[in-house]
């Protein structure tokens, strides 16, 4: 995606927000809609959620398809195709959730990484 000041998406995309995404059940083959935190960090887009040691749908559904849409909601609406990358690695993971945590407020970085889902959301050009 390119930034530039005259395109809303792309400015909408230069900071985290909360956002809905629609995966594909992965049992069902049905769309799921769940509401959740996109974050910028370096010009990449994450997706992220608070710890917990149980797995979530939403990850579960994108390591089985990482096809998804990402749907901005506030300010400018669009629904973006994008694809996911599950980030199990956990060096990686040591890199991103130290800003996700920040961001949130939290100083529970350690089991943000051992608990915290993490994808990276590459977003699909937009055709015009």
């Amino acid at each position: 995606m390119s930034s530039s000041t005259d395109d809303p998406i792309s400015e909408a995309l230069q900071k985290g927000q909360l956002v809905d995404i629609t995966t594909t059940g992965r049992l069902t083959g049905e769309p799921r809609r769940i509401e959740i935190v996109f974050h910028n960090i370096g010009g990449r887009f994450y997706i992220s959620g608070m710890p917990s040691p149980k797995r979530r749908s939403w990850l579960a559904n994108v390591e089985a398809n990482p096809s998804f849409i990402l749907h901005l909601e506030k300010g400018v609406q669009a629904d973006l195709p994008a694809t996911a990358r599950v980030i199990d690695d956990e060096s990686e993971r040591r890199e991103v959730l130290p800003h996700v945590a920040r961001t949130w407020g939290r100083d529970d970085v350690d089991t943000m990484v051992r608990q915290s889902p993490l994808i990276e959301a590459k977003i699909q050009p937009i055709e015009r």
